[in-house]
């Protein structure tokens, strides 16, 4: 089978990188820049590209199974790949139940774009990883022979895959943050940023497991840890997918002032924390922050 080639798509690298003066960082001497990943191609948007296209040339042509919940932005942008490079794609989405239920817009554009749906009870989903259950998920959707992506997208290819956002940062910043799933794309931005840049990673899923996560994606990509990064976890706002009016409100002020559309489960999260952490003066005067605008918001 022949490779398909991602650059066909025209993705727009390096990605756009541009200041957004804001008072409530300026008043501290604070630089705010935003690098616009959400610019790199019109359906696969930011780290989805970023991660998905290593995978997609080592798929070599096989379909592509991937697993996510029923809001997975890495499952639509899987569904779009398989799309524009011809390539068969299955979703395997956490809950029986929804099997049953009308396809949420999300869902339903996987469907448009081609994915194909096989539903998996909550139980067996959390044991994805283990070999004889994913054996046994990858039977049951027909998908075999698929090349699996883990769910997020993130896994050593995917990793040294994001460690280009960090070449493109190098000099460019103090800290570089960035709102963090499965922590792939932190695992990959701190290992390509310079010596004495940081790397701030706001994790979108309540739980402190992802440190764990992002040491062990590193070692599997680079043999062990790489880059100065840490991880703020206050402000996921409940879990994935929750969001409160104290935070459509701030995403609505943050677009107003710039004019940059602000995806609501990641991006509006990183911002919401960096403003914060400005405040709180975790920043110092003449400090450069670059927050990474990953995603953009869905239309259903």
């Amino acid at each position: 089978m022949t490779s398909p080639d991602p650059t066909a798509l025209h993705p727009r690298l390096p990605s756009p990188l541009q200041e957004a003066a804001d008072e409530r960082f300026t008043r501290r001497g604070i630089r705010l820049l935003l690098k616009r990943d959400d610019l790199i191609h019109p359906e696969l948007i930011g780290n989805k590209w970023r991660k998905l296209a290593p995978n997609l040339t080592a798929a070599a042509g096989r379909p592509i199974v991937t697993f996510g919940g029923a809001y997975s932005n890495h499952l639509r942008a899987t569904a779009a790949a398989g799309r524009l490079l011809g390539l068969p794609t299955v979703g395997v989405v956490r809950g029986q139940e929804l099997a049953e239920r009308p396809l949420n817009p999300s869902l339903a554009r996987c469907v448009a774009d081609g994915m194909r749906l096989h539903f998996v009870d909550r139980s067996t989903y959390r044991r994805k990883t283990d070999p004889e259950t994913q054996a046994a998920i990858l039977r049951a959707a027909g998908a075999e022979e698929a090349y699996v992506v883990p769910e997020g997208g993130s896994n050593a290819l995917a990793v040294r895959g994001c460690r280009a956002l960090g070449e493109e940062l190098r000099g460019q910043a103090d800290v570089v943050a960035i709102a963090c799933g499965t922590g792939g794309t932190l695992a990959g931005l701190a290992a390509g940023l310079d010596p004495g840049q940081q790397a701030l990673g706001i994790p979108v899923l309540k739980g402190a497991f992802l440190a764990d996560d992002v040491r062990g994606l590193q070692t599997e990509a680079f043999g062990g840890p790489r880059g100065d990064w840490r991880l703020d976890e206050r402000f996921h706002f409940g879990g994935y997918a929750r969001t409160t009016p104290a935070l459509d409100a701030f995403a609505e002020d943050f677009e107003e002032r710039h004019g940059v559309p602000v995806e609501r489960l990641y991006v509006a999260k990183l911002l919401y924390g960096l403003v914060t952490l400005a405040e709180e003066g975790a920043f110092g005067a003449g400090a450069v922050v670059v927050a990474v605008v990953t995603g953009a918001p869905f239309g259903g």
